[in-house]
């Protein structure tokens, strides 16, 4: 019989930040933090430099889960039109659970609105790669303008994802003919 080893307390604040930053928000407070955690606020100063590097990191932490639940395997065969709507699928998917509060990465943005922010500057990055994968795809599926495409599909994903997350509005029917309209728009195969 193998036992499963305690997490360490690292590992316990990393996954406290990310748990309860996604559902309370970047605002939430050390001590929640370290409460939730079971740790002190000692061991948290001992591992961070503060709480906006264990923001930074537990957002970094979160990103490769974020990237494989996202976006398609690169060595699917799915034409370039079929991967990018497969992430809009996903969003719908995950839209519908009660769960979900919208993108973690760009509600991080939003409420820390400081770019310099070490949390900010991971949040931008993960963006920007979801931004770069828009605009490959475009380019392989030979959109008329692959970039303006590409900042016209995160637009409708964050834009989905945010009013989803708040309970604004329900995406099942809305998302996929939209994105369509825009790829159909593009050119897109």
């Amino acid at each position: 019989m193998t036992t499963k080893a305690k997490p360490s307390t690292r590992e316990r604040l990393l996954e406290a930040a990310a748990t309860l930053t996604y559902r309370d928000g970047v605002g939430i407070g050390v001590e929640a933090l370290c409460k939730a955690a079971g740790v002190s606020k000692r061991s948290m100063y001992q591992l961070f430099e503060s709480k906006d590097e264990l923001l930074a990191v537990s957002l970094e932490e979160q990103a490769s889960a974020y990237v494989a639940m996202t976006l398609p395997p690169a060595d699917d065969n799915r034409s370039p039109r079929e991967r990018i709507l497969h992430v809009f699928e996903g969003v719908e998917l995950q839209a519908g659970a009660p769960e979900f509060r919208g993108c973690r990465y760009l509600a991080a943005q939003i409420e820390l609105k400081d770019q310099s922010h070490p949390a900010s500057q991971v949040a931008y990055r993960i963006k920007g790669g979801l931004t770069a994968f828009f605009r490959a795809e475009a380019e392989r599926g030979r959109a008329s303008d692959p970039d303006l495409l590409a900042r016209q599909l995160i637009l409708v994903f964050d834009g989905a994802s945010a009013r989803a997350g708040i309970g604004a509005d329900n995406l099942t029917g809305l998302i996929a003919p939209t994105v369509a309209t825009l790829l159909d728009a593009a050119g897109m195969r």
